[in-house]
């Protein structure tokens, strides 16, 4: 498995944006886009830093879903909601634990 993280700081006012989009980007990922599953998290004494870790079955399904027109046009609307560009981070799942 393969995953991203991503930080980003909602603008004030855009929270209910930010949920619309993410609903718009769940809605585009279909079976076989190789999405496990995300977790959307915002940091508890500062509401408007959000951090986004999306697990893929692999970094290619999730370069290939980067690349799907629908996902684009939805990530593209993230500028309008983010005060500057999000934050990336790569990551290769070494473990998986459940508890």
């Amino acid at each position: 498995m393969w995953a991203q993280l991503i930080k980003a700081r909602v603008k004030p006012g855009k929270e209910d944006a930010l949920h619309h989009l993410e609903d718009e980007i769940q809605a585009v990922s279909q079976a076989g886009s190789g999405w496990v599953r995300s977790f959307l998290m915002h940091d508890q004494s500062d509401p408007s830093q959000r951090y986004t870790l999306v697990v893929f079955e692999s970094e290619a399904k999730a370069r290939a879903f980067e690349q799907n027109p629908a996902a684009a046009a939805v990530v593209s609307k993230l500028s309008d909601v983010f005060e500057g560009p999000p934050e990336f981070v790569d990551l290769e799942v070494s473990r998986e634990m459940a508890g």
